[in-house]
Formats: C-alpha cells, structure tokens, sequence
C-alpha cells in the first residue's frame, strides 16, 4: 500500500520542468569509472510542498563508507533531498513525495514499520549545534537508553567512549553533569555528532555542519568525518567547494531541484563535462 505521505504525480501534480538529463559516472567519458556500492539509494524520487514540486525525478546512488557532498547553488534542493533521506519532511506541512529512498535495498518510507527506527539507521547533523537542555553526558546517553543500545550499567562506560571518539573527552570529562550551553559552538556541534554516534547509524546526515564554526573548530569536524568514514556513510550538504574537495570522495551537484551530474570527486573536479558544473567549480556561479 502506498504511504499516505507519497503521492503520485498524476494526481494534481503538475509535470515538472525538463532539466540536462544527469551524467552518470558509469557513461561519463573520463576513464574506467569505478564501481559503486551504494548504502543509499533513490529512485524517481520526486518531493513537494503542497502544490511545489522541489525535487524532480531524481535516481542516484551512495557510495558506502565514502563522504558524498551534495553541491549545487542556493535553492537547488540539497536540504530537501537530504531530508528526505530519514523521513525528517514528514514534519513539514504539504509535504508529499513520489519514488523511492532506499537503505539497504529497504524503502524507508514503505518497509519501516517505525519512523525512529529509520532515524536511528540514519542520523543528521543540522547547520547549527542542537544540544538537548540536559547536561552534557545525558545528550550522549538519552539516545542509549531509548533504543536500549547497551544494558544501564554501562551506559557511563559508553558515554565516555563516544566523547573520546569525537575528541570532546578531555574538554567534557570532568563536566558531565553541567549544562552543554556553556561549551564553544565548535564543542556543541562535537557533542551532537557524539550523540548521533551513540546509537550507531549507518548513514550520517551533515547539513553544513561547520557553516557556523570558526576555522579550528570546522577542521576538527572535518578530521572526524574523514575518520569516520571506515565505519558509516557520510552524506553532506555544504556551500564550500573548497570542503567538498578536501573530504569528499563523492560529489552529487544538484540544479532547480534536478541531478546535473554525480561523479567521483576527483572526475568531477577535473573532467566534469557539463557548463553548470564546471562554473560552479570554479566561482562563476554562487
């Protein structure tokens, strides 16, 4: 049965605009592409707000283990898409949506029967730090406890470990019980990734997490996803075409809401094919 959130496009649905048909990796003509082993999938993935179409028929995969940007101008869609990803535009009004987004070769939005299991499989990080209002080791432990992660006696044990594994431990660990408030914006954002981590997703949501960090802190952030890219997939919505080329292994450059290309990092850079692209790339256009 269809979810009550989707919608097929011929019911009041006008046809989207035509845009460039998207160069996939596998056709381009820049050498032996390599293979791909997506974690993420979506097929003829329409979204919309009411009678808005944002998304238009998009069908691209990725990559396991790798850090795939989402690059394209402002209003391209690259937060919509993402937060299609676990099912965070349910929250929006109007929302509706066609296709499919696949994790694992399961539709989330069809084969879950629980919406927080699929946010669970898939964790976000937004723009700007959200720290729950309780004290700091609580913002670890609160997603442990609700999905039973590990038994209660060690949830301290794992608190500990996940700080440790974002590098906020000897800033934190003699703080657990106050409030996360008073910590740099750099550290809050440190200790939701340590929240996410917490529950052990599969796939990390990043929606421009060092747009509101200064430099240190923003290369801090940067190191860990690198890192943690041995253990998740890693999907990041960023304006900096400088960051995406220092940590991306993957690139997925969105225009007005359609695919134009998704490439390897490297291919793209250096042999992208397409005009919108390559202006992008290079500063032409914002």
């Amino acid at each position: 049965m269809q979810n009550d959130l989707t919608k097929n496009r011929s019911n009041g649905q006008q046809p989207a605009e035509t845009f460039p048909t998207a160069v996939s990796p596998l056709q381009a003509e820049t050498g032996p592409a390599k293979e791909i082993i997506s974690r993420v999938r979506t097929t003829g993935l329409h979204v919309g707000f009411g009678p808005r179409e944002i998304i238009h028929d998009i069908s691209v995969e990725f990559p396991q283990n790798q850090v795939t940007a989402l690059l394209g101008p402002t209003g391209s869609g690259k937060t919509t898409l993402l937060r299609t990803l676990n099912r965070l535009n349910e929250m929006s009004s109007g929302f509706w949506m066609s296709g499919r987004v696949d994790l694992d070769g399961r539709d989330i939005y069809q084969d879950f029967s629980d919406v927080r299991e699929v946010r669970r499989a898939v964790g976000m990080l937004f723009q700007r730090p959200n720290p729950f209002p309780q004290s700091i080791e609580e913002n670890v432990a609160i997603g442990l406890r609700a999905h039973h992660i590990v038994p209660a006696p060690q949830i301290h044990q794992e608190v500990e470990r996940q700080l440790i594994n974002v590098g906020l431990w000897d800033a934190v660990g003699d703080k657990l019980d106050e409030s996360p408030f008073g910590l740099s914006g750099g550290q809050q954002q440190l200790l939701c990734l340590a929240r996410t981590l917490a529950v052990r997703p599969e796939v990390i949501l990043l929606d421009e997490p060092t747009s509101s960090l200064d430099p240190i802190s923003t290369q801090r952030v940067e190191d860990l996803v690198t890192r943690l890219k041995e253990k998740v997939t890693i999907i990041m919505v960023t304006h900096n075409v400088q960051q995406a080329a220092r940590i991306s292994d993957y690139i997925v450059f969105l225009n007005e809401g359609s695919l134009v290309e998704a490439n390897w990092s490297r291919e793209m850079f250096i042999n992208t094919q397409n005009h919108i692209v390559e202006d992008f790339l290079t500063g032409r256009m914002g």
